[in-house]
């Protein structure tokens, strides 16, 4: 079965060649390297290698230089600003670079919450015309996603980590789940996917976490498993759970047939990326 993690980061420490904007909860450094020594670990095949906003803010420099090492391995998504005039320029360029499948918009702090935003709006037009899935971090912003995927039926939406806040550190929300039914509702949309990252993360048991599959199999039911794709949103999750842990719970449990585990554990991916890892 081709494995694909839908959303792992990578890091170096910091330095005053790529100083950091700010720390994000976890280990001092998750190199590319350390990434797929982690996924050869456990038979992952490849990830799609998302560049880290809180360290690099808009700058992709770092995931390129890991693509460049291990073109096989990893696909890469880059955080755009929509606030930028010239964004539209940016995911142009970001189109033609080795190995890019995907943009990313952090819907918070001062991404504006009008679905009219001429900025967003403009984020999406050009990443449906360089075909381009648009990757949306967008908890308590799910209502604002689904008038957008109304206004660009043609444009990929992802949601990011279930469209739901996850914790970085121990304890998880006492009603993890309570914001479901907005993601429920986007379904009806057939331009939009969900990324099933970090749901062990949302967990009130150990490992294998058996009280995430009730809400989970609403979502797959609600969007059929080809519109989901497993992921561990590895490093954000290394307080709660070890990388073997959030691949381990998706291979044994006895809620997915071998058909399913191979759709949501990487045929999905495959699809709405448009790509495919190698080892070569």
């Amino acid at each position: 079965m081709l494995t694909i993690d839908a959303q792992v980061h990578a890091y170096e420490r910091n330095h005053p060649g790529r100083p950091w904007a700010a720390a994000l909860h976890g280990p001092p450094e998750v190199t590319g390297d350390d990434m797929v020594a982690a996924m050869d670990a456990v038979g992952v095949d490849g990830a799609i290698l998302v560049s880290v906003f809180t360290m690099y803010r808009y700058d992709a420099s770092y995931a390129i230089e890991v693509h460049a090492k291990h073109p096989g391995r990893f696909a890469l998504v880059k955080p755009v600003d929509p606030n930028d005039p010239a964004v539209g320029d940016t995911v142009a360029d970001w189109a033609s670079t080795p190995g890019a499948v995907g943009i990313r918009i952090m819907m918070r702090g001062g991404v504006s919450e009008d679905p009219a935003d001429p900025g967003i709006n403009r984020v999406l037009a050009a990443a449906k015309q360089h075909s381009l899935p648009v990757n949306l971090l967008a908890y308590g912003r799910l209502d604002q996603v689904r008038q957008l995927a109304a206004r660009h039926p043609d444009t990929q939406l992802v949601i990011d980590h279930l469209g739901l806040p996850q914790p970085f550190e121990p304890p998880p929300p006492a009603e993890p789940w309570a914001d479901l039914p907005k993601l429920l509702a986007l379904a009806e949309h057939d331009n939009v996917a969900v990324k099933i990252t970090g749901a062990c993360t949302l967990s009130h048991e150990p490992f294998p976490y058996r009280d995430i599959w009730d809400p989970l199999g609403r979502i797959f039911d609600a969007f059929s498993l080809d519109r989901c794709m497993w992921g561990t949103d590895w490093t954000r999750a290394v307080a709660l759970l070890s990388y073997e842990q959030g691949v381990e719970a998706f291979r044994r449990t006895d809620r997915l047939t071998d058909s399913d585990r191979a759709t949501l554990m990487g045929g999905t991916a495959q699809r709405i990326y448009r790509w495919a890892p190698s080892k070569s």
